[in-house]
């Protein structure tokens, strides 16, 4: 068979003019929250339908899947054309955020259809991130819920400013009007300090299309809008391009001498040639010189553009900085208050470290202070000293550099921020930015003449912390004290912390709960770093039972100081010595959270030393240790002298 070549058609007027029209159309970011069974993916799975979105052989396998996995006996089960996930099918919930386009001959929609169920909290918060609107739905027969209160309250915290009250399957409860009433009256007396701009009700059944696109005629008592008609109208919210000048610098763009670029997308304001920008960590100013965009210059670029920008003058800028505009600058602190929601099932602990990142920045960060938790219920203000997965509170954040932000009310952009944790990488919160700590304004760095060379240099010594961990009773301290003493005998400088020591005066106002262990590492990780910094040798015995506050204590200290000692004595033997008789009180209750009876202990992964105490003598132990500092002191000092390691 000879073949044919295809001929290239231009496209028609009609197919033009239909293109030119949809980008003209506004678009709308929803999503759809609310608690388990409410109604959300059928409600999505209709607006579909009714907005024409579906083809013939979706429709016909739509059919197929609601006879396997429906709900609905002999009717369609909208809900399957978004919970496309096996599991989702088999448990009839929602696990994933699924996304989906539809448009009206008004408007164009993004639409989030997120969990409901409280596990999958965090997912619910991924899809509000970037939402204008949330269709909070409640089941006529169930009210209020739980959920329905504490999606609501992540949706405030998020900057929702509009939400469509749906009452969902008004059929159920015969289309009563009390029963709509009186749920809409309690959700806009709990809504009322969340700040939303807008609550739209509407009752309707998604199941059967009641109010959803068309208007219902079994409830000629409503007068307001269907749910379509509402989202087609609602404001969109563009406050972006009226907003200041922020564009986050996500790459540096120099292929060659005569081309320095900054790429990235300009994430609110506007932002033309000849305008003056300041760089927001150094405050150094130059004008724009060109606007580089695929397929040429352009005179301005305005918010959601991904362009580069040429500057005037060669300043110093790189990713995770950010091009702002001169007299509208945002704040650089790395201290401030935030909201956050705690996704992880380990609660969060104020003191420990974790990995807090940007759209383009990242720093060390510690939640410094949970000034407290709020109630979903009443939008009260609880004292708490941890955060349980799903909850949200308020905290102070200390970084470990200065990070460049908004208030998250002014710009959702640069104003937002995740929790990472520094062992398993998973994401365990997500943060909105209230404002700089005032202390963070009166607090700078104050230059010294004598610094840690110096002090080491005068002492003939290089500094190191030998941190000491293991069970208690598994010898740490024997050791450090013996360890001590043997080098104190050869003039070297040293202090040793000792755990119990130091609780008696530092760390006497701590605990053992997990929060206070945390506390109790940190304080104690700090004193050895300006202990460290006076040029000293530091042995600090600690349990220290978690991985997170030892790698927190060795990122405070300078590269190759830190010494982490595992004396690794087993349980058995620990329980067997025990020196001050603590586990036998553990074991009989009579101690709470002991560290490996019922509160846990990490082992160090890769300890730089591991003592290994069963048949070994202190001495010979100590001996190890020593000549292990030997051994270091002469690499580095034949380093230094360009002999090599």
């Amino acid at each position: 068979m000879r073949h044919v070549p295809a001929k290239t058609l231009a496209p028609s007027s009609d197919v033009r003019d239909y293109l030119a029209a949809q980008e003209k159309k506004s678009l709308l970011r929803f999503l759809t929250c609310g608690s388990v069974d409410d109604g959300k993916s059928t409600l999505i799975g209709r607006l579909l339908s009714d907005t024409k979105q579906i083809f013939e052989d979706q429709l016909a396998a739509l059919e197929r899947d609601s006879r396997k996995h429906g709900t609905t006996g002999e009717d369609i089960d909208f809900a399957l054309l978004v919970d496309g996930l096996e599991a989702e099918r088999e448990q009839g919930i929602t696990i994933d955020v699924a996304y989906r386009f539809f448009a009206t001959p008004k408007r164009k929609f993004i639409v989030a259809d997120t969990p409901g169920h409280e596990q999958y909290t965090r997912n619910m918060a991924t899809g509000a991130s970037t939402a204008d609107l949330a269709i909070v739905l409640i089941d006529a027969r169930q009210g209020v819920l739980r959920q329905t209160r504490r999606h609501s309250i992540i949706a405030s915290l998020l900057g929702i400013r509009h939400i469509a009250l749906a009452v969902n399957k008004i059929d159920l409860v015969d289309f009563d009007r009390v029963t709509f009433d009186r749920i809409v009256a309690e959700y806009r007396d709990f809504a009322r300090d969340l700040g939303f701009e807008s609550i739209a009700p509407i009752p309707m059944s998604a199941r059967f299309g009641d109010n959803v696109s068309a208007r219902s005629e079994r409830m000629a008592w409503y007068q307001g809008p269907t749910l379509i008609e509402h989202l087609e109208t609602v404001p969109v919210d563009s406050a972006a391009a009226g907003q200041p000048f922020r564009f986050p610098v996500q790459y540096v763009n120099r292929p060659n001498l005569d081309f320095r670029g900054f790429a990235g997308t300009v994430a609110s304001g506007t932002v033309a040639r000849g305008d003056e920008v300041v760089v927001a960590k150094s405050g150094r100013a130059a004008r724009v010189k060109r606007i580089v965009a695929h397929g040429g210059d352009l005179q301005q670029a305005v918010a959601g553009q991904a362009v580069t920008l040429v500057l005037d003058e060669e300043v110093e800028v790189s990713r995770g900085n950010m091009l702002v505009q001169a007299d509208a600058r945002p704040q650089v602190a790395d201290q401030f208050a935030a909201n956050l929601v705690w996704f992880d099932e380990q609660a969060l602990l104020p003191g420990r470290s974790y990995i807090l990142r940007t759209e383009t920045d990242q720093a060390s960060a510690t939640v410094t202070e949970l000034k407290h938790r709020l109630n979903i219920n009443d939008f009260s203000h609880e004292a708490a000293k941890s955060l349980e997965m799903n909850e949200v509170g308020v905290v102070n954040i200390s970084t470990r550099t200065p990070l460049v932000f908004d208030a998250f009310a002014e710009n959702r952009s640069t104003g937002a921020f995740i929790l990472i944790d520094r062992i398993t990488n998973a994401t365990v919160g997500a943060g909105m930015i209230q404002h700089a700590l005032r202390r963070a304004e009166n607090i700078h760095w104050q230059s010294l003449d004598i610094d840690k060379r110096a002090r080491a240099d005068m002492k003939h010594q290089r500094p190191a912390v030998f941190w000491f961990t293991g069970l208690s009773g598994s010898g740490k301290s024997t050791i450090a004290n013996l360890l001590e003493k043997k080098l104190a005998a050869t003039g070297r400088h040293t202090y040793l912390l000792d755990g119990d020591n130091v609780r008696h005066g530092l760390n006497r106002d701590l605990g053992f709960t997990d929060a206070d262990r945390v506390e109790n590492i940190r304080r104690v990780a700090e004193v050895a770093k300006l202990m460290a910094d006076a040029g000293l040798i530091v042995l600090v015995s600690f349990i220290s039972p978690f991985r997170a506050e030892r790698r927190l204590a060795r990122e405070l200290m300078a590269g190759g100081e830190f010494v982490e000692v595992f004396v690794d004595t087993p349980f058995e033997e620990c329980a067997r010595r025990d020196p001050k008789g603590l586990y036998a009180r553990a074991m009989r209750g009579e101690i709470k959270n002991f560290t490996g009876v019922d509160s846990p202990y990490e082992p160090p992964e890769n300890p730089e030393i591991r003592l290994e105490t069963v048949g070994r003598t202190v001495e010979e132990m100590v001996d190890i240790l020593d000549d292990w500092l030997a051994e270091r002191d002469k690499a580095e000092t034949q380093y230094e002298s360009g002999g090599g390691i």
